[in-house]
């Protein structure tokens, strides 16, 4: 078979497309190819097949392998040079020429496994003793907690507020607790100011963070009210911004945007937030990419590997998805939530 016997039925296809002859140079790519990498079929030919991976060389090791089964090549991160990078599962495949075929399925963010399906049972069991263990410092922290709230009362406004945030901090993780323990459902949500919410994250990350970091705002008003649970909400995202805060990142942006259309999940919303933690880090280490989100998963030894974990679940308990893009220098969470529906009342419309 020759490579024009070869390329036409792949030029019919929707998935992006490239193909290789056996010395791994590109011989053609689909319309659908172009059209995802943003450049033209004739600026792709006669380059490296393996030059088109902005990240790491997993290609290139595939390629040495010549192996005729069908390779998995999971968190692809796909550009030429000078362009803007795409992000796609992969697959590489041998074709009847000898060369070789990669099959793009482009994602714009690298979603982590749900800890949910994967988890095995004696993990969660750790995790419930772990909460129990917890449970008798905390109280001693809020005794402690209590008793300079008593000292300092009327004496240092600065210094009560300090007093006041450590005890509301210990409340709050009490109640995490609580949920690990125990099978109930959580508390009905309430109309919540995403805002409101970022502002206390942003308070509580200045504590940790000094002088040493940048906390930007990029806030979109027009964003409404929605169903949630602030707390829940508060501690998903400072587990966000700490984590960028450990990766050693000078500058975090706290983004808000409106989205029209948005499909999360299976299902498309007319309105939804997105919210976006972005960083310059050193972002997320290969060998974590495929785990970040299951519990006791941590690029660092002192880390306990539970703050992605959390997040992910309290998306998934406001309908949302939780979703990563990163590379050395520029790493974004993006958590995506359904917004109800703007209605127009009768009475406005009428006066």
């Amino acid at each position: 078979m020759t490579d024009a016997d070869f390329s036409p039925p792949l030029e019919l296809l929707a998935t992006p497309l490239v193909w290789s002859d056996a010395d791994g140079c590109i011989q053609g790519a689909n319309p659908a190819f172009c059209r995802w990498l943003g450049v033209s079929v004739r600026r792709l030919l006669g380059q490296p097949l393996v030059s088109l991976e902005a990240q790491g060389e997993r290609l290139a090791g595939q390629l040495d392998q010549a192996d005729a089964e069908a390779m998995h090549l999971p968190r692809l991160v796909l550009a030429l040079p000078g362009e803007p990078p795409r992000f796609a599962d992969g697959w590489l495949s041998m074709i009847d020429t000898g060369g070789w075929l990669l099959e793009a399925h482009p994602v714009d963010e690298f979603q982590g496994a749900d800890p949910a399906q994967v988890l095995p049972g004696a993990f969660s069991a750790a995790l419930k003793g772990l909460a129990h263990e917890l449970r008798n410092p905390l109280a001693g922290l809020k005794g402690a907690a209590q008793l300079l709230a008593r000292r300092a009362h009327g004496r240092d406004a600065d210094e009560s507020e300090l007093i006041d945030l450590i005890g509301a901090e210990i409340e709050r993780l009490n109640t995490l607790l609580e949920q690990l323990l125990s099978p109930t459902p959580h508390r009905p949500h309430t109309p919540l100011n995403i805002h409101a919410a970022l502002e206390r994250v942003l308070r509580l990350a200045e504590n940790e963070a000094g002088w040493s970091v940048r906390l930007l705002r990029d806030y979109d008003p027009s964003i409404p009210e929605f169903p949630g649970d602030a707390d829940r909400l508060t501690q998903a995202l400072l587990n966000l911004v700490r984590n960028a805060i450990q990766s050693g990142a000078s500058s975090i942006t706290l983004r808000t945007r409106v989205e029209h259309g948005l499909r999360i999940v299976e299902q498309v919303h007319p309105l939804a937030l997105r919210l976006e933690v972005v960083d310059d880090g050193r972002g997320v280490p290969d060998e974590l990419a495929e785990h970040l989100f299951l519990p006791l998963v941590s690029g660092r030894a002192e880390g306990t590997g539970l703050g992605l974990a959390l997040a992910q679940q309290v998306a998934r308990e406001h309908r949302g998805t939780l979703n990563y893009r990163s590379r050395s220098g520029h790493t974004v969470f993006t958590l995506l939530l359904p917004l109800p529906a703007i209605e127009t009342s009768q009475e406005t419309a009428d006066a």
